[in-house]
């Protein structure tokens, strides 16, 4: 019982450390805000209107880790988001979970 109550202390303090993570500083260390804001279009779109767009879609954190890995095009304006190579896989998902997270 009590290596099942450390697990879980454990699980939850990583769980806690990562969702830290996930706020403007992350996205301001990896240089996201350059071009992004959260309530206000700057060269990209407003984080808020991201979620929005991709509120409801089961596929949403895959299509936008993409797109913060990978770049992408076309679907906000002619502006193409280049990719992000200091952004982990890890790191994508945390910043596009809390992306998402805007309304």
């Amino acid at each position: 019982m009590k290596r099942f109550m450390l697990v879980s202390v454990l699980t939850v303090s990583a769980l806690a450390s990562q969702a830290a993570l996930a706020n403007p500083d992350l996205a301001k260390a990896k240089n996201c805000m350059a071009c992004h804001a959260v309530s206000t279009k700057l060269v990209g779109p407003a984080y808020k209107d991201v979620a929005a767009k991709y509120a409801g879609q089961k596929d949403a954190e895959a299509k936008l880790v993409a797109k913060v890995m990978k770049g992408g095009s076309g679907t906000w304006g002619a502006i193409p988001m280049p990719a992000n190579p200091q952004v982990s896989d890890a790191e994508a998902h945390t910043l596009v979970k809390w992306v998402l997270a805007q309304k």
